[in-house]
């Protein structure tokens, strides 16, 4: 019994070793460093996850991006020279904020475009029913009728 409490410990204390040689600690030269590094990370969008940034995703391409971004910020590039550095690589998309060009106009004003679109629909429904309302609605004549039909039966 407590031969198996021993093999499980062990076991488990080799998963929590194994996981944690996956993760590297970068040691850097100054805090502005450590700065400039955890904003790209956070700005990096991860190419396998899409819906990650690099420093929230374990994918081997993040964590291959991640090493990339902390070997130039070691190196003194600043952080507009590792962006141009990155998007010229992977394109625009590895980027969560993609600058405003041609190609991205449609990402951007995407929302904005569909929430006119439902707008318009909303008034034009709205309309439409207002105006069935009062082509429905009986006039004086018609009420007068109507009662003498009923007090007729």
């Amino acid at each position: 019994m407590k031969f198996k409490f021993l093999i499980s410990g062990l076991l488990l204390s080799l998963c929590v070793s194994v996981a944690q040689a996956r993760f590297a600690a970068f040691e850097f030269d100054s805090k502005q460093q450590e700065q400039d590094y955890k904003e790209l990370t956070h700005e990096l969008r991860c190419l396998v996850c899409q819906n990650q940034n690099i420093a929230d995703s374990n994918a081997e391409l993040a964590q291959d991006l991640k090493r990339k971004t902390y070997d130039l910020v070691k190196s003194g590039k600043s952080k507009q020279e590792i962006t141009d550095y990155m998007t010229e690589r992977y394109g625009d998309f590895v980027m969560y904020r993609p600058p405003v060009t041609n190609s991205t106009l449609l990402l951007w004003a995407g929302p904005f475009i569909i929430l006119l679109i439902g707008l318009v629909v909303l008034v034009r429904v709205i309309s439409k029913r207002r105006k069935a309302e009062a082509d429905n609605s009986l006039t004086a004549a018609d009420k007068s009728r109507a009662e003498e039909l009923l007090k007729g039966d």
